[in-house]
């Protein structure tokens, strides 16, 4: 079975079971941990932060920075089909008290006309004040499409004039910096907080960074606490993370090329694929148009040995490439996806 549902089926390699199985631990909780603090260290210095703190998840991430950056009464705005927004189950407003006001993107983009528009200061007692902005970089719906550096930079100014503090929820961040070109620390320090995550693309099994300065990494530490987050010995897992950020960084480029190489095939065999979309590992199928449900067209090419996953767009599926992924796997897809969907009676 070819599994293309996500980056996150990835398995931890032999030579990373073999960095953990030797790692140096103690107790993280009490800040003893050689191996997590090693990891911390780097992760600050690649997101473009002062200080890191590492997690479990980078859900728990995104919902600590919700937490240490809002205040309760108070409003988060956000692309409306971001994870945040739509994968996290009512988080901000559960461990918050934050109103979410989604709007729509432009390529999981939002415009600074939009957030000029939509950002409220103090001064009704009728509608909440805006207290933070979260961005998506690479936007997984929209098919893992990437915020220009220079767009971000003037969508987080404009937010500053308003007093609005902001959150970059960089799950697949390395995604972004790799194909763009652009560090991760030059986006990562336009923000208050940055999560990363390393169960992804990075092809760690568990964990996550948050970055921020100092005074919200010590304030992070608490939330972590709080959500249930304290580990004892994570040096085990931690150690994955540092492997993972020494040799699994540069090899993004080559899921992109896949994915690029799946997009251009499928397309060409008869299959609606916007191919602009593909900048990073993703790749959206419009099965809609041609005729098949979700559901249906889900089963028809795993019962051809090709696993694909739904998205949050009605109609459409996608692929996603990752280190598990070979160029032979990519070849049987590029011919066994086309034909369980009738491809070519649609072309």
């Amino acid at each position: 079975m070819i599994d293309l549902r996500s980056d996150t089926q990835t398995k931890p390699s032999a030579a990373m079971r073999q960095a953990m199985a030797s790692a140096d631990v103690g107790d993280e909780q009490e800040r003893e941990d050689p191996t997590v603090l090693e990891l911390e260290r780097r992760g600050a210095e690649l997101l473009g932060q002062e200080e890191a703190v590492y997690l479990p998840t980078a859900t728990m991430g995104n919902q600590i920075a919700l937490a240490i950056l809002g205040e309760r009464g108070t409003e988060l705005v956000v692309e409306e089909t971001a994870h945040i927004m739509v994968h996290e189950l009512g988080g901000a407003a559960m461990h918050s008290g934050l109103q979410t006001r989604g709007l729509p993107g432009h390529r999981g983009r939002l415009s600074i006309e939009q957030l000029r528009a939509t950002m409220r200061a103090d001064g009704t007692f009728h509608t909440p004040r805006t207290s933070v902005l979260a961005v998506e970089n690479p936007h997984n719906t929209h098919g893992g499409t990437i915020y220009p550096l220079e767009e971000l930079r003037s969508l987080v100014a404009a937010a500053r004039e308003f007093g609005v503090r902001a959150h970059l929820d960089g799950a697949r961040l390395m995604n972004a910096a790799v194909a763009s070109g652009v560090p991760a620390a030059e986006f990562g320090r336009l923000f208050d907080t940055v999560t990363l995550c390393l169960s992804k693309g990075l092809g760690c099994p568990m964990g996550a960074l948050i970055g921020g300065s100092r005074e919200l990494m010590h304030r992070a530490r608490f939330e972590k606490h709080r959500f249930g987050g304290a580990l004892r010995q994570a040096g085990i897992v931690a150690a994955a993370g540092i492997y993972a950020l020494d040799h699994n960084v540069e090899r993004l480029a080559d899921d992109h090329a896949r994915a690029r190489r799946l997009a251009e095939g499928w397309s060409a065999a008869g299959l609606p694929i916007d191919l602009e979309l593909v900048e990073t590992n993703f790749v959206q199928i419009d099965v809609a148009a041609l005729g098949l449900s979700q559901r249906e067209a889900l089963d028809r090419t795993a019962q051809r040995g090709v696993r694909l996953s739904r998205t949050m767009k009605a109609g459409v599926l996608r692929a996603v490439t990752h280190l598990d992924v070979t160029d032979d796997d990519v070849e049987r897809a590029l011919e066994l996806v086309p034909q369980a969907l009738d491809a070519r009676v649609h072309a």
